[in-house]
């Protein structure tokens, strides 16, 4: 069996767990007991002992999807010679309360009506633990099929028979008549009346999260459905962000730039709270928030990444077992950067701990002593080379955009320390650190000869990371030495005519990975800050059409058009959104600039009347 292109898998979610669904209507990817556990159906990394939930029908092609406006909620539609079937896949969820807003039931429903013509419906379960490394074995009991040794348990109206470590459910179906199969992973028996209530909560769930967003500007619809893949990439538990709800899908096809991303980074941090507030989903954005100053407490220096709990990332090891989707081996879990020294970290979580006090005015003393203990760290330590934002696995470096952010970190934290009335904090010593820190970059990370901001000190290479230098107003767009580097970028690291990589930089790993779509995004909103709206207009509908058939990013496309890495990504979804607020704001400047600088909002024109009202 070949594999379907990545962009080609529908996500669900239950804000617990994650599914991932080829175009085939096989399930191919699902974590017990949560998104970051054993992957008991990983068929995306390997066909032959990954595990998969195919659902058939005789006669048909595969089916059409969608998901139905405000949902994440996959719709199949099955047609052929013989009859039409339709039906719907969902990880099944409801209303909860303030402190998890949405409730996971924690089963995988797949349900199909055929509406006209007889069909023959076909599915079969095969679950393998240890991300396959084990097959199981299937016991009747209560009702219902359970996997020995694993929380799942499997009820259906289908006519059920084992086949070794495989449930083959199989029925002929004529007009009217209907299957549903319930797939429960809470070692549990879940009840199959409950089917109908599970699929209609689903929906309504989802629709009324979705109707509190109130955005209306410039690609609303791609902004709103980003807005809801990430809801579905938020751990219902602690309000942590995954990055991807994937390991080892390749940033290369057959090379080894294949990497776990089920963790928490921080450098998603202002990124998503700022996308949660604008959009009208303010309470989201302070559950994150309050989930980093829970990290905050605990950590000391920050770690890069942190697990979905707010744990370790755990150490990162290879499963040898797996063959990798399409080859691409090793593939990890875990993640070794956990270990790594970054200091754009800081900057992220003081980037959005103001953001999070100009629009709620919510932090306090205790939040700020947290937060304080950062500021005194960058304003030690900013000095020092680290890894960088890229996580390059080589010697640490004066990379300029850890430096950009270890400012961005003391400038917030001045700030901060004067909104909260901190008069003990020490402001002067950090308003000096700040401006040598800001004299530093301008002289060191601008090199006159290559006439561009670089990758690092004494370096002539390029880093599209730089772009943010004034998505956080350390410059404005438009100052001559940011337009000749967005020049330089989109002419030295471009692949087409919207795309663009992270570097060129030899990273001490063989083979080279494809265009970054945050890069390519963040491309659109420098443009927005320099002024040149036409451009970003246009990269930004180039990027538009990248999308897979379910409107989701992965991480990176190849320069053929194929889709790679990690799948959906949360930084592309992110940085679409910012990118489209950008360009939604691009007609008032001045108000544009002082959000840069986290001065004041982007725009009113669309934000919800709570955010005009908490931002002032």
């Amino acid at each position: 069996m070949s594999f379907p292109p990545i962009d080609t898998y529908a996500f669900l979610s239950d804000t617990h767990t994650t599914a991932l669904v080829g175009p085939d209507g096989a399930v191919e990817w699902l974590c017990v007991p949560d998104a970051a556990g054993d992957a008991v159906l990983a068929g995306l990394l390997d066909r032959d002992v990954g595990g998969r939930f195919t659902l058939a029908v005789r006669g048909c092609p595969t089916p059409s999807r969608c998901y139905p406006p405000g949902t994440l909620v996959l719709e199949n539609r099955w047609t052929g010679p013989d009859g039409v079937a339709t039906g719907h896949d969902l990880l099944a969820v409801w209303p909860g309360d303030p402190d998890r807003p949405i409730y996971a039931e924690r089963a995988l429903l797949r349900r199909l009506r055929v509406s006209s013509g007889t069909l023959r419906v076909r599915a079969e379960l095969t679950p393998r633990p240890g991300y396959g490394a084990r097959p199981v074995r299937w016991e009747r009991r209560d009702g219902g099929w359970h996997a020995v040794g694993t929380p799942l348990c499997l009820v259906t109206d289908l006519p059920v028979t084992p086949d070794g470590g495989t449930l083959v459910a199989e029925a002929e179906l004529r007009a009217g008549q209907s299957a549903t199969l319930l797939l429960g992973y809470a070692d549990r028996v879940p009840d199959l009346a409950d089917a109908d209530r599970l699929h209609d909560r689903t929906f309504a769930t989802w629709r009324n999260w979705s109707a509190r967003g109130d955005y209306t500007g410039f690609a609303a619809d791609a902004v709103r459905h980003s807005a809801l893949v990430l809801r579905g990439l938020s751990f219902d538990e602690t309000g942590a962000l995954l990055a991807a709800p994937t390991t080892s899908l390749p940033e290369e096809i057959g090379g080894v730039r294949n990497w776990d991303y089920r963790f928490t980074w921080h450098r998603d941090a202002a990124l998503l709270l700022l996308a949660l507030f604008r959009l009208g989903h303010a309470e989201e954005g302070r559950r994150y928030l309050h989930f980093l100053l829970g990290l905050c407490a605990r950590q000391h220096p920050l770690a890069p990444l942190v697990g979905i709990h707010g744990g370790d990332a755990g150490e990162e090891r290879q499963l040898t077992h797996l063959s990798g989707y399409a080859g691409s081996a090793p593939v990890r879990i875990g993640n070794e950067a956990a270990d790594q020294i970054q200091f754009d970290t800081y900057g992220h979580v003081l980037d959005a701990a103001l953001a999070y006090q100009q629009l709620t005015g919510e932090l306090t003393g205790a939040h700020w002593s947290l937060l304080r203990r950062h500021v005194e760290t960058m304003a030690d330590r900013w000095r020092e080379p680290d890894h960088g934002v890229w996580e390059i696995r080589g010697p640490c470096r004066h990379y300029v955009n850890s430096k950009v952010m270890s400012w961005v970190c003391l400038d917030r934290g001045i700030r901060l320390a004067t909104l909260l009335g901190d008069r003990d904090a020490p402001v002067d010593r950090w308003r000096r650190e700040c401006d040598a820190l800001r004299s530093e970059i301008l002289d060191r990370g601008y090199d006159e000869r290559v006439g561009s901001f670089v990758m690092a000190y004494g370096s002539t290479e390029l880093d599209a990371a730089v772009l943010r230098m004034p998505l956080v107003g350390f410059l404005p767009g438009d100052d001559p030495r940011m337009l000749a580097t967005v020049e330089r970028i989109r002419t030295d690291l471009a692949v087409g005519p919207a795309l663009i990589r992270r570097y060129r930089v030899d990273d001490g790993l063989p083979g080279e990975e494809g265009a970054f779509l945050l890069c390519s995004f963040e491309l659109v909103s420098a443009l927005v800050l320099a002024g040149r709206h036409a451009d970003a207009r246009e990269t930004f509908d180039r990027l538009a059409g990248l999308a897979g058939p379910l409107g989701l990013y992965s991480e990176e496309r190849s320069t053929d058009g194929t889709a790679l890495g990690n799948h959906p990504q949360a930084f592309t979804h992110l940085a679409l959104i910012e990118a489209a607020l950008n360009l939604d704001a691009a007609a008032d400047r001045d108000a544009l600039h002082a959000w840069a600088e986290r001065s004041g909002p982007a725009s009113t024109e669309g934000t919800s009347p709570r955010y005009v009202e908490e931002g002032g």
